[in-house]
């Protein structure tokens, strides 16, 4: 990308958004409310998976996540056996982590449970912002947090639950990208885009 795109780009985006897929990304998926089960349970993954590690690596893998994750079929996830632990071990495209691999199949029982009792896992998840998302009003990327008391709570509901990789921090940045906050900043066009939705 060369120097001009770059500085084109910063000046009307927010200014994590670097790379051509983090851009894309950013226009058009981070902080679109989310109500689709398939697509929550797959970003709960990816951003499980990303902890310790660049968004931008998460999605530069992810089109090989869907091949392993049988495009995040929870069902299917959750059946995963020992060799399907195997299979995601050795599948280079991914995160090789034992620790978050496990964890991953935890969490689609998980996650089914949820369903099970709240009748989708989106009835769930927005019932924490009462249905509506929260748009934060941040002028510099410094003031966005890192966690709050609201993914604090949710957090440990999660944990209580039954999952894991999901520290408040994780949590967060989940809520940030299903849309629970609209973190965009006010200078970036999507942050109106969104408040008008």
């Amino acid at each position: 990308m060369n120097a001009s795109f770059s500085q084109t780009i910063a000046a009307v985006h927010c200014p994590w958004a670097r790379t051509e897929l983090d851009i894309a990304y950013h226009d058009h998926e981070w902080g679109v409310p989310q109500h689709d089960d398939r697509e929550l349970f797959e970003l709960l993954i990816l951003e499980g998976a990303q902890a310790g590690l660049s968004w931008s690596t998460i999605l530069n893998k992810r089109p090989a996540y869907r091949a392993a994750y049988r495009e995040f079929d929870v069902a299917r996830v959750a059946a995963f056996d020992d060799a399907d632990r195997a299979r995601l071990i050795a599948d280079a495209g991914i995160v090789r982590n034992r620790l978050k691999i496990d964890a991953s199949i935890g969490n689609a029982r998980a996650f089914l449970a949820v369903q099970r009792e709240f009748g989708s896992f989106d009835r769930y998840l927005w019932q924490w912002v009462d249905g509506q998302p929260r748009h934060n009003l941040w002028q510099e990327m410094s003031q966005v947090p890192a966690r709050t008391a609201l993914s604090d709570a949710f957090s440990a509901d999660l944990r209580r639950r039954g999952f894991k990789f999901v520290g408040s921090t994780i949590c967060y940045a989940y809520m940030q990208a299903v849309g629970l906050v609209n973190d965009h900043l006010q200078s970036c066009p999507r942050w109106a885009a969104l408040a008008r939705d």
